[in-house]
């Protein structure tokens, strides 16, 4: 496993740069945030791979650092940075990097940049290449290539889009290597918009600590899963579900249950069986069942899955799911390339913004949640743009909260808002309606609509 050194300065860009990166297979050893704590932390932490940002505050820029690193502990640099223009690219170009990539970027971009930058600097050695973490892309598992071969086998990153979490059951299949707390954290707040009872039941999980107020008022209820413990859990659903069944008005029970750990197969099936039989009796229930498939065979998996009538989702290194905010369309489940995703996101950014103002939120965490729910990284500069225009027309207020700066829109906003999501709405149904002929919200036939399993 390739160790890697991430120097940039913004907070955010570095914890995305982890994250896409680990969940490529690479070893984050150490981050840094000045060209100065580059150059320590590449003499201490001896990484194989640095990448570098190049505009950074302190006596030495990416650039500088650079120079040093490759120079004295010949290690490789690949810059990433936002910076194009030719007087920055001819300085770069004088410390000789293994890479320079503009942002924003994809997986596919920077895994590509990284496996170039670790062959090129094994045949300056004179050493024979190894095979980087490049993975079989229909199966998930190590290819079974080497040398250059391995390099022009980089899957192609698939994005998920599915809506509409809570009109049924979906099983969510994951590995160890997914990031699923943000996928998590989307579907607890769209069941608590929807209202009735919410439960989310875990074996390890930080998500509690973002819902204490509801919580406590009861509007979500949680539930540790500990070990061979699995059956507590089957007893209070069925007494929840008899208490919904005999209430006087109708609710409904939407439920997120994270079986990470499968030592208690039988009662995770036993579970799952009463959630559908208390569905084939009329409860309106609906949710997500997730279950680590890294630690059951097919057969176990097979056992599972039957009856359950939404799409069984795999993901892994290769793929990523996007759960569809309400306010946008799109098909109940389609498959598109993440370059797709990227581009139609970038495009389209101000109704993606505009979609994600309906609570209090600052443009830090639209530009995180736009990376947790569609994978793509937009500069604060592009989200800060929009709401400093936002609230210059007064569509927008700005409160404070500790050190954070929180957007609201204001009631002028409000209706503002859902006339600009409605103008969005119609366009797209157009533009999709006229270039297809299928019907609302198709989408072309090569886009790869199906179910896997």
């Amino acid at each position: 496993m390739s160790r890697i050194l991430v120097v940039d300065d913004e907070a955010i860009i570095t914890m995305q740069l982890e994250e896409r990166l680990q969940a490529l297979g690479y070893d984050i050893v150490g981050t840094a945030a000045s060209g100065e704590e580059a150059i320590a932390k590449a003499q201490t932490l001896k990484p194989d791979l640095v990448l570098m940002d190049i505009v950074m505050p302190g006596k030495f820029d990416g650039i500088e650092a650079a120079r040093t690193i490759i120079g004295n502990q010949d290690i490789p640099v690949v810059f990433v940075t936002s910076y194009a223009d030719d007087a920055i690219i001819q300085k770069a170009k004088q410390v000789k990097p293994y890479g320079y990539i503009v942002k924003p970027f994809n997986e596919l971009e920077i895994k590509a940049a990284i496996e170039v930058a670790l062959f090129r600097r094994e045949a300056d050695r004179g050493v024979p290449p190894a095979p980087g973490p490049v993975r079989n892309e229909i199966h998930g598992g190590e290819a079974a290539t080497n040398g250059e071969a391995g390099y022009q086998s980089l899957p192609e990153m698939k994005t998920l889009l599915i809506r509409d979490i809570f009109s049924d059951i979906i099983l969510f299949l994951y590995t160890d290597q997914t990031v699923k707390d943000p996928i998590f954290k989307f579907a607890l707040e769209e069941g608590l918009k929807k209202g009735g009872r919410n439960l989310f039941a875990y074996y390890r999980s930080i998500l509690p600590k973002y819902f204490p107020k509801e919580i406590q008022h009861e509007q979500l209820f949680t539930w540790r899963i500990r070990k061979h413990e699995a059956r507590a859990l089957l007893q209070r659903l069925e007494r929840c579900c008899d208490l919904i069944q005999g209430g006087k008005k109708p609710e409904t029970l939407q439920v997120l249950l994270d079986f990470s750990e499968t030592e208690d197969f039988d009662d995770i099936v036993a579970i799952k069986k009463s959630l559908l039989d208390r569905r084939e009796q009329g409860l309106p229930v609906s949710g997500i069942l997730a279950l680590n498939i890294g630690r059951i065979d097919h057969h176990l998996l097979q056992l599972f899955s039957e009856g359950i009538p939404r799409v069984i989702v795999s993901t892994g290194p290769e793929t990523t799911l996007s759960f569809a905010h309400h306010t946008l369309p799109a098909g109940s489940f389609s498959v598109v390339p993440q370059e797709t995703m990227d581009t139609v996101v970038k495009k389209s950014l101000e109704p993606v913004v505009l979609s994600l103002l309906d609570k209090p939120i600052s443009g830090y965490d639209i530009v995180r949640e736009i990376y947790h729910r569609y994978h793509v990284l937009i500069p604060q500069a592009r989200i800060y743009s929009i709401l400093y225009s936002l609230e210059e027309q007064g569509y927008l207020e700005m409160k404070t909260s500790g050190k954070s700066k929180l957007y609201a829109p204001t009631e002028k906003g409000r209706k503002y808002i859902g006339q600009r999501m409605n103008e969005f709405k119609a366009t797209y149904q157009h533009i999709l309606e006229g270039g297809v002929g299928t019907g609302p919200g198709s989408l072309p036939p090569e886009s790869g609509t199906g179910q896997p399993r």
